[in-house]
């Protein structure tokens, strides 16, 4: 059975933590805006049927700019998000409610615009066990170990028990806007999008193996490692799979 999917892209971070004037996400990575790469990906993507931007009042003109050059053909809102990265989710599904509610989608992406480099393969697993399961997210295994403070002693977690989630994250779409819809009476607002379902929706999230090179770019160190995964990526793909 086909699945429709609709995607939003998050565009609404800055450039403080690396040290710019503007959102990160228009500053180039080997001369492209970081946010291009996300965006040609959904376009290539044969799962998803339509992209929803979500962007800053503030980014607007540079959010035009970029599309105007990239022309993205999936691309059918741009929309001023929040204060917060979950206030700028419940916009996005904002924009796709009725056909949310009408059944035209049936699953929605969530994704980053700060992690350029999500492969075709990634997203489409996501989809995949998001569509068996109700809900996916990628995660990657914990290197170092972590500790619970209990009283005056501290606990490791076990690490096997542990995963470090990216995005996209992608969700059955009823299930996914009637959380929101939920934590929004109760004033309750999510670190991502797993947390919110997670908490308001009776779905179970499968974890499916991220990328080590699906980065968020956070800091300036960050943009020397993506400007050098950039000579390996070709529209969606790695040309090496070596990390």
């Amino acid at each position: 059975m086909s699945v429709s999917v609709a995607a939003i892209v998050l565009a609404g971070g800055s450039g403080t933590r690396v040290q710019a004037d503007v959102n990160k996400v228009y500053l180039p990575i080997r001369d492209r805006d970081m946010l291009e790469y996300s965006l040609e990906t959904m376009d290539r993507s044969p799962r998803i049927s339509r992209v929803v931007l979500v962007v800053r009042d503030s980014d607007v003109s540079d959010a035009e700019l970029l599309i105007a050059e990239a022309m993205p053909s999936k691309l059918t809102d741009v929309i001023v998000g929040g204060s917060s990265r979950h206030r700028s989710e419940m916009a996005g599904l904002n924009a796709l409610r009725s056909e949310i509610e009408s059944g035209a989608v049936d699953l929605v992406a969530i994704h980053d615009g700060a992690r350029p480099f999500m492969t075709l393969d990634l997203l489409e697993q996501v989809i995949d066990a998001a569509a068996k399961y109700g809900g996916a997210v990628p995660g990657l295994t914990i290197d170092e170990p972590l500790y619970r403070r209990e009283a005056d002693r501290a606990v490791m977690l076990p690490p096997d028990s542990l995963r470090r989630v990216q995005t996209p994250q992608a969700f059955l779409a009823r299930p996914l806007i009637t959380a929101y819809d939920a934590a929004a009476v109760d004033g309750f607002e999510g670190v991502d999008t797993a947390e919110t379902v997670e908490r308001y929706a009776d779905v179970e999230t499968a974890i499916v193996p991220g990328d080590p090179r699906n980065l968020k770019v956070t800091f300036v160190e960050d943009f020397f490692a993506a400007e050098e995964y950039a000579l390996e990526w070709d529209k969606g793909t790695w040309l090496s799979r070596t990390e």
